[in-house]
């Protein structure tokens, strides 16, 4: 029995409506639906790796594209302020669904320590 897609894959095959921000043949980004901050979109991989941990070393030039993809939109967003990135590994660290993404955060001073 094949497993189930994640939501992030539905969203990637165009079957659940998103409301997108970029995307190229690598990884989408999106807005979040339940945002922490008034800016906090999801770039996600279109490949499925579960979470960072398990990236292989092939991986690499996909890891350092999500960061990429990420500064762009800050710098078109214009987000001189300050940003946050923040990458989920775990049920400890709050990841809620097992497919490999990056937050982007901003708009509000952020606190240290997180969550």
């Amino acid at each position: 029995m094949p497993e189930e897609k994640t939501i992030f894959e539905k969203i990637i095959a165009g079957e659940i409506p998103a409301k997108i921000e970029s995307e190229d043949d690598h990884c989408i980004a999106l807005h979040d639906l339940n945002p922490q901050a008034p800016l906090h979109l999801l770039i996600i991989p279109k490949k499925l790796i579960a979470r960072v941990g398990e990236a292989g070393d092939e991986d690499e030039h996909l890891l350092g594209h999500l960061l990429l993809v990420a500064r762009n939109i800050a710098k078109k967003r214009n987000l001189s302020n300050g940003f946050r990135i923040v990458i989920n590994n775990g049920l400890h660290s709050g990841e809620s669904v097992p497919h490999l993404h990056v937050h982007l955060l901003a708009g509000r001073q952020m606190t240290w320590p997180p969550g």
